[in-house]
């Protein structure tokens, strides 16, 4: 027994030393969008005393100015449009936010890159694997710091997990079981951007199945993706009884609930996943990595909230029993917003490497984009990556 106490050790609570803060160089930010989203990012801003943020656009006449004017700030100048406010040269911007409605994030960030503006940007990437290769282009040639919004990587139990494979405690990764979702929980209190083809592209795909395939993808290193055999739906975003105030919400809804896939990674691996907004479970299953000596299961929340449900548990076999240990839950200290927007401060002030690099949520935007492609024509399908 000795020796799984040590192993148990071994999982135990680590702290990350930070990167220390120049105060006397601050950055000078602008925002893209002033919906929903964009109030966490404004409010971890505010939290860093190295920024100054100078700007904000949106593309809803007023409404940039009556966010900032909603949280104190003074002295940003808004505009009607991102195009606008990059022309304007008079602002000296450093780095820009992109809070923006899906099927905008490619455009808005490409234009921001071009300008020579580092820039944060809002998961998901974008909506199609053709726009996120033209997003790592214009990245490459800017030479500038990309990093997207995928905050529950700096919560201390999903780096656990990472810190669990590569400890190579359970051996080869062959197969890799991830999901969630919620039981009722299509996001229309926010009203209809998130449910609309023409501003979300994607449903629940985009907004918690990217978390859902981050989480265990950058544990195992972001195999490549090679085939994907995918399915979606959407019985209760088009069903008028959903919606308890606004039936007419479900003539709107051109997006996916629900999404399942089996999906062949390099390395001989296998992905199962799914993802709901809506369903009639409390929950599609714990998340799942087996290896060729342990297992790995991840308790699920009911509702997406960036950690785990609850203490991991590690199986394994040895001297022919059958053992598990539970790995303790580490208490999260701080704001997972804060420390996604202070990583991305410290890259672009320390010439550091993108904090979630866009060559590994290539490979996860690859994945949502081929279980659409999948699930419309009834098939499996070669993922294919375009070459930048």
């Amino acid at each position: 027994m000795a020796e799984f106490k040590n192993g148990l050790d071994a999982f135990k609570e680590s702290h990350d030393e930070g990167v220390k803060v120049d105060e006397t160089k601050k950055v000078r930010v602008g925002i893209i969008g002033t919906g929903w989203i964009a109030e966490s990012h404004l409010k971890s801003f505010l939290n860093m005393p190295d920024v100054e943020i100078v700007a904000g656009a949106d593309l809803v006449p007023g409404k940039a100015e009556a966010f900032f004017k909603k949280f104190g700030v003074e002295g940003v100048k808004c505009y009607g449009s991102h195009k606008e406010m990059l022309a304007d040269d008079s602002l000296k911007l450093d780095a820009v936010s992109v809070c923006t409605y899906n099927r905008t994030h490619a455009e808005c960030t490409i234009d921001s890159l071009k300008k020579g503006l580092h820039v944060m940007l809002e998961k998901p990437m974008c909506v199609t694997i053709e726009e996120a290769a033209e997003i790592v282009k214009a990245e490459k040639e800017s030479g500038k710091v990309l990093s997207i919004g995928f905050q529950p990587r700096f919560d201390p139990n999903m780096k656990k997990i990472k810190e669990i494979v590569e400890s190579g405690v359970l051996g080869d990764i062959y197969y890799i079981q991830t999901g969630g979702g919620r039981r009722r929980g299509i996001p229309t209190p926010f009203g209809t951007s998130f449910i609309e083809d023409e501003t979300a592209g994607i449903g629940a795909l985009a907004d918690i199945g990217c978390y859902s395939l981050d989480m265990l993808l950058n544990a195992i290193g972001y195999p490549k993706p090679l085939t994907v055999s995918g399915v979606k739906s959407a019985h209760f975003g088009t069903d008028p009884n959903y919606y308890d105030n606004h039936p007419e919400y479900a003539k709107k809804f051109g997006v996916d609930d629900f999404a399942a896939a089996f999906i062949r990674l390099e390395g001989g691996i296998t992905l199962d996943f799914r993802i709901s907004w809506a369903m009639n479970m409390d929950t599609a299953g714990d998340a799942l990595i087996l290896g060729t000596k342990g297992g790995l299961r991840i308790p699920s929340t009911e509702c997406w909230n960036g950690s785990i449900g609850g203490p991991m548990k590690i199986y394994q076999t040895v001297a022919h029993s059958m053992v598990e240990y539970e790995v303790p839950m580490i208490e999260r200290k701080g704001s997972l917003f804060d420390m996604k927007i202070r990583s991305f401060l410290d890259a672009l002030k320390n010439n550091l490497p993108s904090p979630v690099p866009t060559s590994q949520i290539l490979y996860n935007q690859a994945i949502l984009d081929g279980i659409v492609k999948s699930a419309n024509i009834g098939r499996e399908i070669e993922i294919e990556i375009p070459e930048i």
